[in-house]
């Protein structure tokens, strides 16, 4: 709402506070959108670091935008050192949400990995997979 100035005058201080509030409380959409301001720099200096901290906590929540965003960085190297393996992963996971964007583009990129970086994307899939489902069996 503040964000986009949506039924009130746009304050990107104030939906920096809510976002926070929120993402801090763990829900994924606000995670995101709080690391969407810090990429953009929307409210708060640009900050690529803290930008990669909340897209990977909503990704790892399962958060499919978050997942692919960062796929995209990784396949870029936007913020990021460039990693096709990591891009991979990030694809991946979306791909297994069956998310049309993340296949697309998993199997776009893994025509170019080699057979070992398919290998360490699908076990790194399997390992961030695995540690998501025992956190959420704690609960």
């Amino acid at each position: 709402m503040y964000h986009t100035g949506l039924g009130v005058e746009q304050d990107y201080a104030e939906a920096l506070k809510w976002y926070r509030e929120a993402a801090d409380q763990g829900y994924a959409a606000a995670q995101r959108n709080l690391a969407n301001m810090y990429q953009n720099g929307y409210g708060v200096p640009q900050d690529f670091d803290e930008s990669l901290k909340w897209f990977r906590r909503a990704a790892v929540r399962g958060d499919i935008q978050a997942q692919n965003h960062l796929g995209t960085l990784y396949t870029n190297g936007t913020g990021v050192e460039r990693d096709f393996v990591q891009a991979c992963l990030w694809f991946n996971l979306s791909a297994v949400a069956g998310n049309d964007y993340g296949i697309k583009s998993r199997d776009q990129l893994m025509k170019h990995l080699s057979p070992e970086q398919i290998s360490e994307c699908q076990q790194l899939t399997l390992e961030t997979l695995e540690r998501t489902q025992n956190r959420l069996a704690q609960y």
